[in-house]
C-alpha cells in the first residue's frame, strides 16, 4: 500500500510531529466514517481505507500553535467583532469631554461571557491613545472603594504628571489624594480606645511620595471626599486639555453607601463640566443598583446593553483571524458554530479554538464542528460552568436546579418556591447569597435569572 508521504509529497519533508494536530479519539472515529464499507471490490475497499488512514499516518491538520482563538476571562479576542457602535459612541464621549462639552459617564451591562471586560479594556486603550490619564479597579463585595479608587486615580495622575508644567500643582493634588486614601484609617483609629487610640496602629501607605494635604478630601465621609478629590484631579486634566477616565469592572459589587458617593461625585462633575468620567461594567441588574442609590442615576449615566453577537458578527469573529492563517470555514461549519455558541463571544472563541485543533484541513467543515463540540462542552463544563457551580452551597444548588427546571428565561421566585415545595420567604437566604456571589440576578421585581448564559442547560445535564 502506498504511504501518505508518497501520495502527498508536501508532507514527506516535514519533520515528524511538526504542524500536526494532537491525537484524539475523535480523529479515529472520523477516519472510520470515511471508509467505504460497502465497496464493490476488495481493491476499492482498500483504496478507501488508505484514504481514511492517510491523515492518521501524517496529518496536514491545522497547527495548534497557530490557533488564533482566545477564550479567556477578559482576554481580547483576535477580532473584536460586532462592537463597532459601542466603539464609535465612546470615541464621541472622549472627544466631547476633551473639548469641555458636557457628557455622561458610561455603564456597560450584560451577562457573563458577552465581552464587557474586553470592551472596558478597549475603551481604556482608546483613552490612553488620546493621552488621557486612566486607572482601573475591580469592585468586590463588602469592600470599600476608597483605597482601590485612590490607587486608580494615582495611576491616572502619574500618566499626566510628566506633561504638566507646574510640578507644585501636581504635588498638591497628589497630597490631597494621599489624604483621601488614608482618611478611612484615621476614621477607624479615632474609634479605638486607650493607648491604641493614640498610636492608631500602622498607617496604610498608598505609595504616594509627597506629604498628605490635610483639610481636603479627608473628612472620612466618602461622599464629600470623593467630590472634592474628583474636582481637584479633573482640574489637572483641564490644564492639559485632556481628560481622566476611571474604569470600574464588576460595578454591581460596590457597596450601597459607596455607590451613593460615586453617583454624587459624578453628578457634581457633570454640573461643573470637569473632564473626568467613570466607565463601569456589570451584570444586567446594575442600573437597578444605581437607581436604588440615587434617583437621578438614570440620567447620570449612558447605559449600554452588551448582548450576544449577530450571526454576521459571530461569523466574522471566526473568519477574520482564520484568514490571516490562510484557513477558511465552509458555510455549514459557520452555521454549526453559531448554533452551538448561540453567538456569545466567549463561546464563539471556545468552540472555535477546539474546532481548529480537531480540523484536518482547510476549509473547516460542519463535521469538524460536530466532532470537536463534545470536547469544547466538556471544557466549558469544567472551567466556565463548573467553577461557578462549585462555589454554591447544597441549598443554593437546589435553588439553581429548581430555576433550571423551569427553563432558560427569567422565572418568578414564587415558581421556584413552588417547585421546591417551600415558602418563598424560606428561600430568601439562598437567593440573596446567590445574587451576592454573582450567579443569579433579579431581572425585575419578583423574577430572577442566571448571570451565565446556558447555565440552566448545564444544570439540567448534571446528575441529581
Amino acid at each position: 500500500m502506498t504511504t501518505a508521504a508518497h501520495v502527498r509529497g508536501r508532507t514527506a519533508s516535514r519533520p515528524t510531529g511538526v504542524g500536526r494536530a494532537p491525537h484524539s479519539p475523535f480523529d479515529d472515529r472520523r477516519a472510520l466514517r470515511r471508509v467505504d464499507w460497502d465497496a464493490p471490490s476488495s481493491a476499492a475497499f482498500y483504496r478507501s481505507l488508505e484514504a481514511a488512514l492517510e491523515p492518521r499516518i501524517e496529518s496536514d491538520g491545522m497547527d495548534p500553535v497557530r490557533n488564533p482563538y482566545a477564550p479567556g476571562a477578559g482576554q481580547r479576542p483576535p477580532e473584536l467583532a460586532g462592537r463597532e457602535r459601542e466603539l464609535r459612541q465612546f470615541e464621541v464621549v472622549l472627544e466631547r469631554v476633551a473639548r469641555g462639552r458636557p457628557e455622561r459617564s458610561t455603564v456597560l451591562t450584560g451577562l457573563r461571557g458577552v465581552g464587557k471586560t474586553v470592551l472596558l479594556n478597549t475603551f481604556r486603550s482608546m483613552a490612553i491613545q488620546r493621552l488621557w490619564g486612566t486607572g482601573k479597579i475591580e469592585a468586590r463585595p463588602d469592600q470599600s472603594i476608597r483605597r482601590p479608587l485612590a490607587a486608580a486615580l494615582h495611576m491616572a495622575l502619574r500618566e499626566l504628571a510628566p506633561r504638566h508644567r507646574a510640578p507644585d500643582r501636581i504635588e498638591h493634588v497628589l497630597g490631597v489624594l494621599k489624604a483621601f486614601a488614608q482618611a478611612k484609617e484615621d476614621e477607624a483609629a479615632s474609634g479605638k480606645s486607650g493607648a491604641k487610640a493614640a498610636k492608631g496602629g500602622p498607617r496604610w501607605q498608598p505609595g504616594i511620595d509627597v506629604p498628605a494635604v490635610r483639610g481636603r478630601a479627608d473628612s472620612g465621609d466618602l461622599e464629600i471626599d470623593l467630590v472634592e478629590l474628583f474636582l481637584d484631579a479633573a482640574s489637572v486634566a483641564t490644564d492639559l486639555g485632556v481628560g481622566i477616565a476611571l474604569f470600574i469592572d464588576e460595578m454591581q459589587d460596590i457597596t450601597p453607601d459607596d455607590v451613593s458617593a460615586l453617583c454624587t461625585a459624578c453628578h457634581e462633575l457633570s454640573q461643573n463640566g470637569g473632564p473626568l468620567i467613570v466607565v463601569g461594567a456589570g451584570l444586567p441588574h446594575l442600573p437597578a443598583v444605581l437607581s436604588a442609590s440615587k434617583s437621578y442615576s438614570e440620567r447620570l449615566f449612558r447605559y449600554t446593553r452588551i448582548d450576544r453577537l449577530s450571526r454576521d458578527a459571530a461569523d466574522y469573529a471566526l473568519t477574520a483571524p482564520a484568514d490571516t492563517e490562510e484557513v477558511s470555514f465552509d458555510p455549514g461549519a459557520l452555521a454549526a458554530l453559531y448554533e452551538v455558541s448561540d453567538g456569545y463571544p466567549y463561546f464563539v472563541q471556545a468552540y472555535g479554538k477546539v474546532t481548529w485543533d480537531h480540523a484536518l484541513d482547510t476549509p473547516i467543515t460542519a463535521e469538524d464542528v460536530e466532532i470537536a463540540a463534545p470536547e469544547a462542552e466538556e471544557e466549558l463544563a469544567v472551567g466556565f460552568f463548573g467553577s461557578r457551580y462549585e462555589r454554591a452551597t447544597p441549598a443554593e444548588r437546589d435553588y439553581m436546579r429548581a430555576m433550571a427546571s423551569l427553563g432558560d428565561e427569567p422565572v418568578q421566585t414564587t415558581e421556584v418556591a413552588t417547585s421546591l415545595g417551600r415558602r418563598p420567604s424560606s428561600l430568601s437566604p439562598a437567593r440573596d447569597s446567590l445574587i451576592k456571589k454573582g450567579l443569579i440576578y433579579s431581572a425585575e421585581r419578583g423574577t430572577i435569572a442566571f448571570t451565565v448564559p446556558h447555565f440552566g442547560r448545564f444544570l439540567r445535564r448534571q446528575p441529581d
